[in-house]
């Protein structure tokens, strides 16, 4: 009895601490929300802001044989932008997205506008199964297209059984194109769920009421339904754009010389050369420029849907 009766003014007393210091803290809208936030916020710098910050130090070392000079320099970048042929391939690495996330939105426009405007029950069986491909490897869906493309491949078997040629193509494999194809095949799940979730939210009355208006299913489509999509294209575009510019796997696969991008420098510099420096500054740099980029067509995109709303 002696030790409960001790034990419970002690937890009286923590009770009241504990009282005292939430009701400190959540006390302020802003500052429950930033303590909420805390859990999250520190797994995003541990994943994320001290990579890109050892990356942003690597850069401004220099690779001595087989020690890296921790003296501060610019050198890497200096070398970069003397060097030609890193500078355009760090631009061919952004045209080589660019045609991919066009495709891909193209491809994942109307598979989602079908979705959202034409199925009318189940519609998470149809996108459980547009999901499909994720269950399966990327390597797999790489390798598929490779058969698929390659010189005793699917496409140039069934032109030859076909009798459209006599030699199989050879172009269709290893060359900037095969890097296209496999990219937008791959990454169209990801781009048709956000223009997905953004024709879900178009009110139908607004269709009705262009209708209404005298406007014809072309016109309610350019005049109301693209404007109010566009936040899910930007966003499918981004979701695509930016992890296809530091692809490696897939230029080296079905790439090629001619299909060869900034990641495989990247990797080449980081695995073969064991220039982690100079490696860390031509990701600096590429980052830099997805980011120009990116806030580039934000900016356009953002401009043309006000202008058109």
């Amino acid at each position: 009895m002696t030790s409960v009766a001790r034990a419970a003014p002690r937890a009286g007393v923590v009770h009241r601490l504990r009282k005292a210091v939430q009701g400190s803290l959540f006390r302020y809208a802003g500052l429950r929300g930033y303590v909420l936030f805390t859990p999250t916020l520190l797994v995003l710098i541990g994943a994320m802001c001290l990579p890109v910050g050892m990356l942003v130090l690597y850069s401004f070392w220099t690779q001595k044989y087989i020690e890296i000079d921790h003296t501060l320099t610019i050198a890497n970048y200096l070398e970069i932008f003397n060097r030609t042929s890193y500078l355009l391939l760090i631009g061919k690495s952004i045209l080589i997205s660019s045609v991919v996330t066009v495709a891909t939105v193209v491809l994942a426009y109307p598979i989602a506008y079908f979705v959202a405007f034409r199925v009318r029950h189940h519609k998470i069986i149809w996108l459980i199964l547009i999901t499909v491909p994720f269950w399966t490897s990327y390597l797999l869906r790489v390798f598929s297209w490779k058969v698929i493309l390659g010189y005793n491949g699917v496409i140039n078997a069934a032109l030859k059984w076909l009798g459209i040629i006599d030699q199989p193509l050879s172009f269709l494999l290893h060359n900037p194109t095969a890097v296209v194809i496999t990219l937008a095949h791959a990454w169209a799940p990801v781009a048709i769920l956000p223009i997905f979730v953004s024709l879900e939210k178009i009110d139908r009355s607004l269709l009705e009421a262009a209708t209404d208006l005298g406007d014809g299913p072309a016109a309610r489509f350019l005049r109301v339904t693209l404007p109010l999509s566009i936040p899910g294209v930007v966003a499918a575009s981004m979701l695509v754009f930016i992890p296809t510019v530091g692809d490696y796997i897939t230029p080296q696969l079905v790439g090629g010389p001619d299909g060869m991008m900034v990641g495989n420098l990247m990797h080449a510099m980081f695995f073969k050369a064991n220039n982690w420096p100079l490696g860390s500054a031509l990701a600096i740099l590429s980052a830099v420029a997805i980011t120009v980029t990116s806030l580039a067509v934000w900016f356009l995109t953002k401009h043309a849907r006000e202008r058109a709303l």
